[in-house]
């Protein structure tokens, strides 16, 4: 009996310590696989599968820099998932291989911009419509004329004054897009001019509206676009279909409100013919016609300086022009460009949001910097077109004017007397 006894009572004795060798066993492991896991998070753990086990903490820093991207660019850890931790760095390098790979595949083949921006896919611009832009003017098809009900005859206060005839046209721009409807943008965050680092997580434009390219102003501004070379001082060949494509573009914004009280008002003022044919030639005339710039004759235009913008070349390279959003997001959607942040305002308090339609940034095209650019967001090519033009004819160098909420001064550079060099706003304080 007293055998039978000693016998259960080392059983028990033996299966208590069993069991708390296997607790202790599996409080090790957990452990193990903790450390392992924060190991693979702090980059520590490549050192100890590197050069014998180095783990030198500045050395670990260096060498994986690469390694945790998901860490230094704020993106959120994978879950961790017990069963797999014995092996939580090869599974971390494989989703990495995955992460990268599906980036790839989500671009699209378009090369994601500075190799940081969040992939994108390229947004895909109607363009059917085209190659009927690229007939004659006179056989291809435009919208009505706008019903105007007699409201487009200027009064004698925006006679009077060029900051009253401009307001009148940002309210006649009935194209106007509205923000968050029509599109979305993202700021991030701002810089000063001087500053280099690039402030802007993502892109500027988080989406645009299809609706958008079916407008027919917009259409036909956009199919012109691709008609220029970006490098200054290159002699520009205009072939006919290009020049179909300019006047069947005037010959849609002259059907517009903004371009038939910039006609009335010029008219009155005594600086346009009073036949709208003529007008319209006018406009294509000053917008389109080649002139020297860069040291070379034919080389530039007021459209392509202005909306598609031109690269420097003598000097250092460097962006000029470019001051159309249109041109912006199409170009940062096929990836040639990287929005860099906006620039502070003068005035404190006045951050720009996804609300605003007047800003000042900082961006890279082709890889040149354009150290500080001011862009209406959100307006119709015609209103563009009308406002600068109403600049250049009546206003001076700096004009100081309003346009709905904003406080602009429209800067308008000319090229002899009858050539725009340059026109773009600037946000006042």
């Amino acid at each position: 009996m007293d055998g039978l006894i000693r016998g259960l009572v080392d059983v028990a004795i033996g299966g208590n310590e069993r069991r708390g060798r296997d607790d202790e066993d599996n409080s090790t492991r957990d452990e193990r696989s903790r450390s392992s896991w924060a190991d693979v998070v702090s980059g520590e753990e490549e050192d100890q599968n590197r050069g014998g086990g180095s783990s030198h903490p500045s050395q670990g820093r260096r060498q994986n820099v690469e390694e945790n991207q998901w860490e230094n660019k704020g993106e959120r850890v994978p879950t961790r998932h017990p069963h797999k931790e014995e092996n939580t760095y090869a599974a971390k390098v494989t989703q990495q291989q995955d992460f990268s790979e599906s980036q790839q595949e989500d671009n699209d083949g378009w090369e994601t911009v500075g190799k940081k921006k969040p992939a994108r896919q390229s947004h895909k611009v109607q363009k059917e419509q085209w190659q009927d832009y690229k007939l004659p003017a006179s056989e291809q098809h435009y919208s009505d004329d706008v019903e105007t009900h007699g409201n487009l005859e200027p009064s004698q206060l925006e006679l009077s004054g060029l900051s009253e005839a401009c307001n009148k046209l940002w309210e006649l721009d009935s194209n106007r897009l509205v923000p968050g409807n029509d599109y979305q943008i993202d700021c991030g965050d701002g810089k000063r001019v001087h500053e280099r680092a690039d402030m802007a997580e993502g892109l500027l434009f988080s989406w645009v509206s299809d609706e958008v390219f079916r407008k027919p102003t917009f259409a036909r501004f956009c199919s012109l676009l691709d008609n220029y070379n970006p490098n200054e001082g290159y002699k520009e060949v205009v072939t006919e279909e290009e020049r179909q494509e300019q006047s069947a573009f005037i010959e849609e914004v002259s059907r517009t409100a903004v371009i038939k009280y910039l006609h009335k008002y010029l008219v009155i003022k005594d600086v346009a013919p009073g036949s709208y044919q003529e007008f319209k030639r006018m406009l294509t005339s000053l917008w389109f016609d080649l002139y020297g710039r860069g040291g070379t004759s034919g080389s530039s235009s007021a459209f392509e300086h202005v909306f598609v913008g031109e690269i420097k070349q003598s000097g250092g390279e460097q962006v000029s022009g470019f001051h159309n959003w249109l041109q912006f997001y199409l170009e940062e959607a096929k990836g040639t460009v990287d929005y860099q942040g906006y620039i502070f305002p003068r005035r404190r308090g006045e951050i720009p949001d996804s609300e605003t339609q007047l800003l000042t940034i900082q961006f890279e095209w082709n890889g040149v910097l354009k150290s500080v650019s001011s862009t209406l967001v959100g307006v119709s090519p015609e209103f563009e077109l009308a406002l600068y033009t109403m600049c250049f004819f009546m206003g001076r160098e700096e004009n100081h004017i309003q346009l709905g909420p904003y406080n602009v001064n429209v800067k308008c550079y000319r090229l002899g007397n009858n050539r725009i060099g340059s026109a773009f706003p600037i946000a006042e304080s």
